[in-house]
């Protein structure tokens, strides 16, 4: 480990704390997400929120999965981890067509549908950045998604649950991803600190969770858009 990794990696903390601040800025200003704080949703926005996130959770999987087939043997840590959070998430989605049905949506028009306009932005730069060669800038997005999953999550569940009296079983997706999303981050921070970022990685990165962080916050401003 050289001193210009372990700068680069103390300073990405930094910096990544830096954007999901922001992120957590914009969150506070989606309109469901209002609704939410303020007590004032209904059944309706919340089956609206199962449809719209199931459409791009579908594609989660197969965009690790990419990514980790771009990564070389020099980077082989990095496409093992890839592969097993792949292996990890690819049912997802199944949980959010179980919560959807419980709560009386019908699996057969979810499955119908299709991406919002922050969805479609979101995976489609996903797919064209886990295309790239040894696309360390990933680490960016999974910090973004993994630490909504950990940090914001199961507190919106909770809501959900006082606001319109759901039980557990109809926000099982938003409750399961605070712990499994949990053990993610760490996995995440493990590798950040792990002395193999160097700043060009950094660089790369933080661009990514800038990025990803307004296309996920985009996705949920245009439900069924």
């Amino acid at each position: 480990m050289t001193t210009d990794t372990i700068t680069a990696s103390a300073t990405l903390v930094d910096r990544l704390a830096a954007v999901w601040d922001e992120f957590e800025t914009r969150l506070a200003e989606v309109p469901i997400l209002r609704r939410l704080a303020d007590g004032a949703v209904t059944i309706d926005d919340y089956r609206r929120l199962l449809f719209n996130l199931r459409q791009q959770v579908v594609d989660g999987s197969p965009w690790i999965s990419r990514a980790a087939a771009s990564f070389d043997i020099a980077h082989f840590d990095l496409r093992s981890a890839a592969i097993r959070h792949a292996e990890e998430e690819h049912r997802d989605y199944l949980m959010i067509e179980r919560d959807y049905v419980a709560v009386g949506g019908s699996l057969a028009e979810l499955r119908a549908g299709r991406k919002n306009l922050g969805s479609e932005a979101l995976s489609g730069y996903m797919f064209h950045y886990a295309d790239r060669p040894n696309p360390v800038g990933l680490l960016g997005a999974m910090f973004i998604i993994e630490g909504l999953g950990a940090r914001r999550a199961a507190g919106w569940a909770t809501r959900f649950q006082e606001v319109l009296g759901l039980a557990d079983n109809q926000v099982h997706f938003m409750k399961y991803h605070q712990d499994a999303d949990a053990e993610h981050t760490g996995n995440l921070e493990a590798i950040i600190n792990s002395g193999a970022i160097d700043n060009a990685a950094a660089d790369e990165i933080v661009r990514c969770a800038e990025v990803v962080a307004r296309l996920y916050a985009l996705q949920l401003e245009e439900l069924d858009r």
